[in-house]
C-alpha cells in the first residue's frame, strides 16, 4: 500500500460556484489534510518557515512556466484513474482515504472501507462517512491538460491521475467543496476555509512544479497576490521524470 505524508491546514475564498469534479462514487467532475500519527505537517502550514529544503512560496510560483492554456481535445477519459497500482486490492481512491484518515477505517473485502473519520481541510469539515468524500486532483485533470498534459502519453496521464508519490497531488475533501471547485484554478476558486489558503497555494504550486505544468498569466498573477500573507510558507516537491 502506498503511504503519503500528510497534514494540511490553511485558505481564503475567491469566487465560487460550478458543478463537476472526482468523486466518492466516482461522480464525473474534477476533483486538514489532518495531521495523523506518523505523518508531519506540510511546510506550507502556518508557522512553517522556508528552509534549505524548500522554496519560499512566491519564488516557487515564479518557477512555474507561463504559457497559454490549450483545452482542445480534452476528455476526462484521457486520464485513467482510480487504478490499483500496487496490486494490493485497494484502488487509488481507497489508498488516499486510508492515508488521510484521522481515525483509521476498517478494511473489508475488495478494500471496502467502513467507519473511520477524516478532516476536509478545504472547509474544516469533520467527516465520518467515506462516501461523503471526494478525492480531489489538486490540479484538476482538465487544468492539467490545459497546462501541458495534452502533450503527454496515456501512461504519463494515468500516472498523474493516480499520483500517490506526493502528499500534494490528491486530497480527500467534502464532495461539496470538490464540486464547487470543479476544474477551476486559484484565479477563479479558493477553498472556503481561511485556514486553508497558504496550504492550498503550496499544494497547487508544488503539483505544477512536480509535473512541469504551466500557468497562464492570470493564474500566476492570482497566485502571487494570494500568496502575499504566506511569507512563511515553503514549497517542496520532487519532479517526476
Amino acid at each position: 500500500m502506498s503511504l503519503r505524508p500528510l497534514g494540511h491546514l490553511s485558505a481564503a475564498l475567491l469566487t465560487a460556484a460550478a458543478l463537476t469534479a472526482c468523486s466518492a462514487e466516482p461522480v464525473e467532475a474534477d476533483d486538514p489534510k489532518p495531521s495523523a500519527s506518523g505523518r508531519t505537517a506540510p511546510s506550507g502550514a502556518p508557522g512553517g518557515a522556508p528552509d534549505e529544503k524548500g522554496l519560499p512560496l512566491a519564488d516557487a510560483i515564479m518557477k512555474v512556466p507561463v504559457a497559454e492554456e490549450k483545452r482542445t481535445g480534452y476528455e476526462r477519459d484521457s486520464f485513467r484513474h482510480w487504478v490499483d497500482e500496487d496490486g494490493d486490492g485497494c484502488p487509488t481512491r481507497q489508498e488516499v482515504l486510508i492515508a488521510e484518515a484521522v481515525t483509521a477505517p476498517e478494511q473489508g473485502a475488495r478494500c471496502a472501507l467502513s467507519g473511520g473519520s477524516w478532516t476536509s481541510y478545504y472547509d474544516e469539515a469533520e467527516v465520518t462517512d467515506a462516501k461523503k468524500l471526494d478525492i480531489d486532483h489538486m490540479v484538476p485533470l482538465a487544468e492539467a491538460w490545459d497546462s501541458g498534459a495534452y502533450e503527454w502519453t496515456p501512461e504519463r496521464r494515468e500516472a498523474y491521475a493516480n499520483d500517490l508519490g506526493s502528499e500534494r497531488s490528491l486530497v480527500a475533501v467534502t464532495a461539496k467543496t470538490n464540486r464547487s471547485k470543479a476544474d477551476r484554478d486559484p484565479a477563479e476558486w479558493m477553498p472556503p476555509a481561511e485556514s486553508a489558503t497558504c496550504t492550498y497555494l503550496v499544494d497547487w504550486t508544488a503539483t505544477k512544479l512536480r509535473w512541469n505544468l504551466s500557468a497562464d498569466e492570470t493564474e500566476q498573477a492570482a497566485l502571487l497576490e494570494l500568496a502575499e500573507p504566506c511569507a512563511d510558507s515553503a514549497v517542496e516537491y520532487e519532479p517526476v521524470s
